[in-house]
């Protein structure tokens, strides 16, 4: 099963907090589980267009699509045995630490 890995970022953790794991030891862990099947960082939402159709009028805004000081900095896609394996994945991510991990299942179309 594919779960989506939302990395998020928070400006205003203080980092004092040391992760389980470094963020290699964490991609080690994951391929060794061969588990991982996808993933990148993400520049900081000043770049980002939010895209909406509405009334049949095509709206593009500046930044993300919710205002809010934390902000999606990577995704990650795993393939797992069920949620609960996902979840141990994330919760050792050096982000779960120092901002959140946000995990989804994915929703085949078929």
């Amino acid at each position: 099963m594919k779960f989506l890995m939302l990395v998020v970022a928070d400006p205003d953790n203080d980092g004092a907090e040391t992760p389980p794991l470094s963020i290699e030891e964490w991609g080690a862990e994951v391929d060794r589980r061969d588990a991982w099947r996808e993933g990148d960082r993400l520049q900081p939402p000043t770049g980002a267009r939010t895209v909406r159709r509405r009334g049949g009028r095509l709206l593009v805004t500046d930044g993300p699509f919710a205002e809010t000081h934390e902000w999606i900095a990577g995704f990650d896609v795993l393939e797992c045995r069920d949620l609960d394996e996902a979840v141990g994945l994330a919760a050792q991510h050096p982000m779960a630490t120092h901002g959140a991990i946000e995990v989804r299942p994915f929703w085949p179309l078929t």
